[in-house]
């Protein structure tokens, strides 16, 4: 798979809207759902690590596309090459979502590219939106005109799951896959696990091919014996 999903890609299916647990994030939400269905809104998505932003922003574009509209999601962290000219080479979609714009901080290049691409999408009347782990201002962003384009966007602040929430999630997440997490098995993964979404979702992949293999129902001694607890 390349950087850039193709438009015929299929977006994942466990990163779509309805999967989104919002918890404390809502507002960022219906703002990204209203721009993905059409809304003239640019916006900038900040927040930790794990907190939602790749998912809303592949959310978004699945969402675009089912509606008839082009769209492009690249995650600025996982470019190889010459980041300036794969940013160059994007444009032309109705939407376009750019992830991780911390890792572009300080390259000098990437960051002109990136004021450019801004610059093109307004003229062909795109809709960009940014996800990065900080504000603009505290990206270390060094061209001036960049952070202001970046913060002229609508701001969004997306915060962590509280423990409640994450343990939809991550039942959503089994569920999803055909797995059923009872509260018990829930109880134990939270306690002998790390607790920040990202980590229990690789997990709960990792226990789907195990039970799969095993053809096993989700207990927690099947998890004790699995993790080696």
């Amino acid at each position: 798979m390349t950087n850039q999903l193709p438009l015929t890609l299929r977006w994942p299916a466990q990163q779509r809207f309805e999967t989104f647990v919002a918890g404390d994030s809502g507002a960022a939400l219906a703002l990204v759902r209203a721009a993905a269905l059409g809304a003239p809104t640019w916006i900038f998505l900040a927040g930790p690590v794990a907190s939602g932003k790749s998912h809303l922003l592949l959310g978004a574009c699945a969402e675009a596309s089912a509606g008839g509209r082009h769209a492009q999601y690249l995650s600025l962290a996982s470019m190889s090459g010459e980041r300036a000219v794969g940013i160059r080479a994007l444009g032309g979609s109705n939407l376009l979502a750019l992830d991780d714009l911390h890792d572009v901080a300080g390259d000098n290049n990437a960051e002109h590219a990136l004021f450019d691409l801004y610059n093109r999408c307004k003229v062909e009347n795109s809709t960009l939106l940014f996800a990065a782990n900080a504000p603009p201002g505290q990206l270390g962003i060094g061209l001036p005109d960049l952070v202001s384009r970046l913060s002229s966007c609508t701001q969004a602040l997306l915060k962590p799951l509280d423990d409640t929430a994450r343990r939809e999630a991550v039942r959503q997440r089994a569920h999803a896959r055909g797995l059923v997490l009872d509260d018990t098995v829930l109880d134990w993964l939270f306690a002998h696990t790390a607790r920040d979404l990202g980590s229990l979702t690789a997990l709960v992949e990792r226990i789907d091919r195990a039970a799969l293999a095993a053809q096993r129902r989700v207990t927690v001694p099947f998890l004790r014996k699995l993790l080696g607890a």
